[in-house]
C-alpha cells in the first residue's frame, strides 16, 4: 500500500540585482572628473579656518541636495552628513573628508588662487587649503556622486561625512571629530567601517601609500612655565636663572626618548618649538616659557611621556631652586589601520592602482583626528601621492607649505578608491 504526500510549494518573488562593476565606477568616475576638478577649484579658492568653514558648508550641502540626498547640516558647528541608501539590504560603512583650510598665505601663484583673510590668535592671516583638503572634499563629492548613480544596486547604504576643525579648533573651542562623535552622528545607526583618503606625505603622484596598524602619531602639547628669581645679569648669584633652568630642562627632555623609555617599542617624539624669555642682555628675568609637541605610536608609552616630561622638568628646576608651572594638552590618538580591514581592502587598492604599486609605508609622525572614528569602528586610512606622476615627490612642496598643490587628474583616482572601497566592502 502506498501513501501519497502532496507538496505545496510556494513561491515568492525574487529580486534579481545587477552587479556593479569596477569597470562601471571606472567610467563614472571619468565622467564626474570635470565636476570634481571644477568643485575642487571653487574650495581652493575659498577657503576657511577651524569652525568657521560656514560657506563651505553651505557649497557642500547645496551639491548634496542637487544629488537627491538629503545632508544633516551644523554638527559640531559646521560638519555635515549624509547618507546613501542602497537598494539591497546590507551593512553601513563611512567615508570621511576633512573641510578647513590654514593660516597660510599663498603663494602658488594659480589662477583660483586664494585671497582669502582671516584672524588667527588675533592676528591677520591669509588662508590656504595649504593640506589638501580641497582635494579631499572634491574626491568625496564625486564618490559619492558615483555610489549615488548606483544605489538601486549598493548592497548597503554609505554615510558621507564631512569634518570641520581638523588642523584644531581655535583655542577655547571644540571641534572636529571628537565633537561630532560627542553630538551623536552614529548614536542611531554606526558604520561597521570608515575609510578616509590623506593626499600628500611624499608619495609618488597618483599612487597609494598605506599599511596596517599604526599609521599616523598621537599627538599632544605641552608647556612649562619655569619661575625662577629676577636678578642683574652681572651678579646671577642673587637670584634663580630660568634661562639656565630652561636650557637643562630642554637637554632632559631629550632623553625621555632616547634614554627613559624602550626604543624597541615604538617611535616617540619630544620637541621644543618655543622658548621665551627675558627684555634685556643683562637682565636676568623670573620666568621662561617653553611649549612642545609629543608624537607618540603606542597608547601605554604616550602616558608614561606625559608622566615623565613632568616629572624631569620639576626636578631639574628644583635641584637649581626653581619652580615649574606644567600644562599637557592632550591631543589626537594615533591613527591605527585595522590589520581585518586592511587584508579585506588590499585587492581593491590594488586594483584600483593598476601598474603602480600600492606602497607599504612606514608609520608618519604627523598626526590626524580621522583617529576618533577609527577608534570606535574598524578604519582605513591612506595617503595618495598629490604631485605629477613623472616628478619625485620630494622636491616637490609639502603639506602646510604655501606652494602646496594638487595634480588634478589624481582626483579621478581618489574617486575609484572611495566608490571600489564601499562596493567591495558591501560585496562581502
Amino acid at each position: 500500500m502506498y501513501k501519497y504526500f502532496f507538496c505545496l510549494v510556494i513561491l515568492f518573488p525574487v529580486q534579481i540585482y545587477a552587479q556593479i562593476t569596477p569597470s562601471q565606477l571606472d567610467l563614472l568616475a571619468a565622467e564626474a572628473q570635470p565636476q570634481v576638478v571644477e568643485w575642487r577649484r571653487w574650495f581652493h579658492e575659498n577657503p576657511e579656518l577651524s569652525n568657521r568653514e560656514f560657506n563651505t558648508a553651505k557649497q557642500i550641502e547645496s551639491i548634496l541636495r542637487e544629488m537627491g540626498l538629503e545632508p544633516i547640516t551644523g554638527i559640531a558647528h559646521t560638519g555635515i552628513i549624509a547618507v546613501i541608501e542602497g537598494g539591497k539590504p546590507g551593512p553601513m560603512v563611512a567615508l570621511r573628508t576633512d573641510m578647513d583650510g590654514l593660516p597660510v598665505i599663498e603663494q602658488t601663484g594659480l589662477p583660483f588662487a586664494s585671497t582669502k583673510k582671516d584672524v588667527y590668535n588675533g592676528l591677520d592671516v591669509g588662508v590656504m587649503h595649504a593640506c589638501g583638503h580641497d582635494a579631499h572634499m572634491s574626491m568625496l563629492l564625486g564618490a559619492a556622486w558615483v555610489l549615488n548613480s548606483v544605489k538601486e544596486d549598493l548592497a548597503g547604504s554609505v554615510m558621507l561625512i564631512f569634518q570641520p576643525a581638523e588642523e584644531g579648533a581655535p583655542e577655547g573651542e571644540e571641534g572636529g571629530a571628537a565633537l561630532m562623535l560627542e553630538e551623536g552622528i552614529w548614536d542611531e545607526s554606526k558604520p561597521e567601517a570608515v575609510f578616509g583618503i590623506h593626499v600628500g606625505i611624499s608619495i609618488p603622484g597618483g599612487q597609494i601609500g598605506v599599511k596596517p596598524g599604526p599609521l599616523m602619531a598621537a599627538v599632544d602639547s605641552f608647556k612649562i612655565t619655569v619661575v625662577g628669581k629676577q636678578s642683574h645679569g652681572a651678579m646671577p648669584w642673587n637670584g634663580v636663572d630660568p634661562i639656565v633652568v630652561s636650557s637643562q630642562i630642554v637637554l632632559g627632555l631629550q632623553t625621555i626618548v632616547s634614554r627613559q623609555v624602550d626604543v624597541t617599542l615604538a617611535p616617540s617624539i619630544v620637541s621644543v618649538g618655543r622658548i621665551s624669555g627675558g627684555v634685556r642682555n643683562n637682565v636676568i628675568p623670573d620666568r621662561v616659557e617653553m611649549e612642545g609637541t609629543i608624537r607618540t605610536f603606542d597608547e601605554d608609552m604616550r602616558r608614561e611621556i606625559h608622566a615623565r616630561i613632568e616629572k624631569t622638568a620639576r626636578a631639574i628646576a628644583s635641584a637649581s631652586g626653581a619652580e615649574i608651572e606644567f600644562e599637557l594638552l592632550v591631543g589626537y590618538p594615533s591613527v591605527n589601520n585595522n590589520a581585518k580591514l586592511f587584508d579585506q581592502s588590499l585587492p581593491t587598492l590594488q586594483r584600483v592602482s593598476g601598474d603602480n604599486p600600492v606602497n607599504i609605508i612606514t608609520p608618519q609622525t604627523v598626526a590626524e583626528d580621522f583617529s576618533f572614528f577609527a577608534n570606535e569602528v574598524p578604519g582605513l586610512f591612506l595617503f595618495l601621492g598629490n604631485g605629477p606622476p613623472d616628478t619625485d615627490p620630494t622636491t616637490l612642496p609639502g603639506n602646510h607649505s604655501p606652494y602646496f598643490n594638487m595634480h588634478e587628474p589624481t582626483l579621478e583616482t581618489g574617486v575609484r578608491i572611495f566608490s571600489n572601497l564601499v562596493v567591495d566592502y558591501l560585496k562581502q
